[in-house]
């Protein structure tokens, strides 16, 4: 006894002495980050219910189902089996020993003994997982491609001795009559069978090599953990209760320095823009860059790594807390003095540009940088809720705030949002130009010398750039007006008074251009007197909905969906008319994933007569993105395949008529993937793309003679269009459109 107990001890101490060590290092390199926005500490309530659902539930792990349920095993399995740590630990110093009250229930020994068998079972099917995603194998494709493998594979190891040694300790234990549970422990039961006829003198022994192997392993895990990514065990829960909440999707922050706001009208001597070194992000993204689980997850949902290009969220989130980890000791030095006895390569360290090519010694090259569409995907799966999308536009603002690097083409965007306040540069004055031809007239704010909205105005029907300047999304606008008025709804619009809402350039980074914007919408719509905006835009309606109230803009604004599909199931439109469609949905991530509106598009599809919806295999919240958000609308897309057709293939797999969507830029993302796989003889010509307002206005609409015939086919030599491809009456200009296209 005395000689277990002085080694169990000695063992205990030197774990803990390693451990310690290094999570004091870990704290000091928290401490190099800047503070976190005081939002982060409030709503006690839901960050401990996330802990809860996330952390102890497994919610989003369960969500891949395999994974997930092994993953719950293990985890729930070392909750469980904290319990027979304790009762070795009591075991060093009392042979007998049982946890108080509760230490020879027969139901806490099955409950030990299930999970010692559920934790082998979840170590059996990572290792067939990993075996059978295999880099080797997938290459690219897995999800484990980059992580690191080998101590993945050490920590399964680990497990697995922490559960043979349990067991071989309780076999033991049961064969020299110190073991506290009489029934129950069914697998401990079996390993005595299988030990008994060694006899009592080995069972001695294997009691006290079993007991000091097991909690031997468990320290070493201990230690291994605190030195590997598998320091999530610990990090994990802390992350998720500071995350931002409900999700960091959605608004993007403002840029905060030292903890507060940046005001871009008097900054202050000493505020940081952006992140331009390591030290630069708060603790909390050094929180995040140390939680990283590397399961690659949000590596297999990325619509940049699925194409083909250098960014992978995972990869990014490593190497940014490897470059963290590395430069800590140049950071940690008090002199220069200290710093030049450091060696060469944790001073090189330090001196690494934090964005640069990767050939110049950058930690993140331009091309990973500007490769993302802020999609969200990452962030929607991540299971420690790491906030990817924040942390790549906070780095993008430095880069094209303070150093003016920037992908070229992005700069006619910028500069056309500055002179004309949209990014097409065609200016206030063709604000208009899709009212033309409507069978009524459009309401516009102040043509009658209104100072604020008339009371019998219902909604503010905010165009934005795209309805009112791009040819496809006219007809969404168009389409949107006529289904109002048919709907007996007042709306009235701002017309030249509309300005760009901004997306494009704060996802660029370019936050100074963006406050600008919205500081100018925020003034207009205040005066006017909005209260309730319906927009067609995903990214104005995620823009107005969830980032003007950072200025003072606070308005009811709901998605032309969201209106439409409550109008149909009021009964004031009614779809009659059959359109005998095959028809598949697009979810756009700002509509979708960032803002959770996901039915009413589909309720809306769901009343028209004769729409045969088929999903795409990823849809809603992994829906695959259509490659044009994060202002990589406005740039060349030439590393890898393109994200547009990569989806535009996933929507012709359906073998539709129609693939619809509910956003200016995803119809015209995917009508162009759809024109060039027509091009390439790899679509069929009838196949159009077209909002979901179109198909409804068709069915509401009486159909003219030809309309059978224009729902299947184009006129001769015109041009694929993202329409339904139905004529209603005359007089109107969007069923005149459908018709000649």
């Amino acid at each position: 006894m005395l000689v277990r107990l002085i080694i169990g001890l000695a063992m205990t101490a030197a774990a803990l002495g390693l451990a310690s060590r290094r999570l004091l290092f870990l704290y000091r390199v928290g401490r190099l980050g800047q503070p976190v926005d005081p939002e982060r500490t409030k709503d006690v309530g839901s960050r401990a219910w996330a802990v809860l659902t996330e952390v102890l539930a497994q919610r989003k792990l369960l969500k891949w189902t395999v994974a997930g349920a092994a993953h719950a095993a293990v985890f729930w399995g070392f909750l469980i089996l904290g319990a027979t740590i304790l009762e070795g630990y009591g075991a060093l110093f009392q042979r007998d020993f049982h946890i108080p009250l509760i230490g020879t229930d027969t139901w806490l020994g099955f409950l030990e003994d299930l999970f010692i068998v559920a934790v082998l079972a979840g170590i059996a099917t990572f290792a067939v997982l990993r075996i059978r995603q295999s880099p080797s194998r997938a290459g690219r494709s897995s999800r484990f491609s980059g992580s690191h493998l080998g101590a993945a594979w050490l920590v399964l190891f680990m497990i697995f001795n922490v559960m043979w040694t349990l067991l071989l300790y309780r076999g033991a234990q049961i064969n020299t009559g110190y073991f506290p549970y009489r029934h129950g422990a069914f697998a401990s039961e079996i390993a005595a069978k299988i030990l008994h006829p060694l006899g009592h003198s080995a069972n001695d022994v294997l009691e006290t090599v079993g007991i000091l192997g097991s909690l031997g392993v468990v320290l070493g895990f201990l230690v291994l953990v605190v030195n590997s990514k598998h320091l999530h065990i610990f990090l994990a829960p802390f992350n998720i209760a500071l995350s931002r909440r409900p999700r960091a999707l959605g608004a993007l922050l403002p840029v905060y320095s030292d903890g507060k706001e940046v005001d871009f009208e008097d900054p202050g001597e000493d505020d940081k823009i952006g992140r331009g070194a390591i030290e630069d992000f708060t603790w909390k993204g050094l929180l995040d860059f140390s939680t990283c689980t590397e399961c690659g997850r949000c590596q297999s949902q990325c619509p940049a790594w699925n194409t083909g290009k250098p960014l992978s969220p995972k990869l990014l989130i490593m190497g940014l807390r490897d470059h963290a980890l590395a430069k800590a000791p140049y950071l940690l030095a008090d002199s220069d003095d200290a710093r030049a006895a450091l060696p060469e390569a944790v001073r090189a360290e330090g001196e690494r540009p934090l964005v640069g090519p990767v050939a110049d010694g950058g930690v993140i090259d331009p091309d990973v940088l500007w490769s993302c569409v802020t999609c969200g995907a990452c962030v929607e799966q991540c299971p420690v809720d790491i906030e990817h999308v924040d942390h790549i536009v906070d780095m993008r603002r430095y880069q094209v705030m303070i150093e003016s690097e920037f992908p070229h083409e992005a700069q006619g965007m910028l500069r056309n949002l500055e002179r004309k306040g949209d990014p097409w540069g065609r200016g206030n004055k063709a604000r208009l130009e899709w009212t033309q031809g409507l069978p009524f007239e459009v309401r516009v704010f102040g043509e009658n010398g209104e100072e604020a909205l008339p009371g019998d105005v219902e909604y503010l029907f905010w165009v934005g750039c795209a309805g009112s300047l791009d040819d496809n999304a006219k007809k969404t606008s168009r389409s949107v007006a006529e289904l109002l008025h048919e709907a007996g709804v007042e709306f009235m619009i701002l017309g030249s008074g509309e300005t760009c809402t901004g997306d494009a350039a704060r996802r660029l980074g370019q936050e100074l251009l963006f406050q600008e914007l919205a500081k100018q919408n925020v003034e207009t719509l205040n005066e006017v007197g909005a209260r309730k905006i319906v927009v067609t835009c995903a990214h104005c309606f995620n823009t107005l909905s969830n980032e003007y109230p950072q200025f003072g803009g606070d308005y009811e604004v709901v998605h032309h969906t969201e209106l439409l599909a409550k109008l149909v199931a009021e009964g004031k439109l009614r779809p009659v008319n059959d359109v005998n469609l095959a028809v598949t949905y697009h979810d756009p991530c700002y509509l979708g994933r960032h803002n959770r509106v996901f039915s009413p598009p589909r309720d809306i599809l769901g009343s028209v007569p004769g729409v045969r919806l088929t999903e795409m295999p990823r849809n809603k919240e992994r829906s695959f993105c259509c490659g044009a958000g994060g202002a990589r609308m406005w740039m060349e897309e030439t590393i890898g395949t393109r994200i547009n057709e990569t989806r535009t293939d996933e929507a012709l797999g359906t073998e539709p008529d129609l693939v619809t969507a509910a956003c200016p830029y995803c119809i015209v993302m995917l009508t162009d993937g759809v024109a060039t796989r027509k091009q390439e003889g790899k679509a069929p010509e009838n196949v159009r793309v077209a909002d979901v307002s179109e198909v409804l206005l068709r069915s509401i609409q009486k159909p003219g003679p030809k309309a059978v015939a224009a729902a299947a086919e184009p006129a001769a030599g015109a041009e694929p269009t993202p329409t339904p491809g139905a004529e209603p009456a005359a007089e109107s200009q969007p069923a005149a459109d459908l018709e000649a296209e």
